[in-house]
């Protein structure tokens, strides 16, 4: 190919930041909200919170019906990436600590406005166009 036949490689463009300057979370935390999510027991967990509210682990352990091996180690991912608060309290007769779990605002809105919402929109364009 001569000089004038070269083809010119297009400028790409780089996308803005998904970030708001003054974000409190990084993109890898963010990022790693997202993949917690997307495990279906982590879901399941979730989901279950969300509708409830507050559950101990043993009510949550059984609504969910996971099983007993690995429902702590999906329940702790939920709360090392912020999705889940793990909280406790005096029991009546404060002979000890009651504790429960409670979705965090991030994970009412990830929920909410992530996977949910595609589901949604998958909804609606099946009716639109089905």
């Amino acid at each position: 190919m001569g000089e004038t036949e070269r083809q010119t490689t297009p400028e790409v463009r780089q996308p803005d930041s998904p970030l708001p300057e003054d974000s409190g979370l990084s993109l890898d935390e963010y990022l790693a909200m997202q993949r917690a999510i997307g495990h279906s027991t982590r879901y399941r967990i979730l989901r279950t919170l969300v509708a409830n509210d507050e559950l101990s682990a043993s009510a949550l352990k059984t609504a969910v019906e996971a099983e007993s091996h690995n429902f702590h180690y999906h329940l702790n991912e939920l709360v090392d990436v912020g999705l889940v608060d793990k909280r406790q309290r005096r029991t009546a007769d404060s002979q000890g600590f009651y504790t429960y779990y409670r979705p965090t605002a991030m994970g009412r809105a990830i929920l909410e406005h992530g996977v949910e919402e595609l589901m949604r929109r998958e909804h609606e364009f099946n009716n639109v166009y089905a």
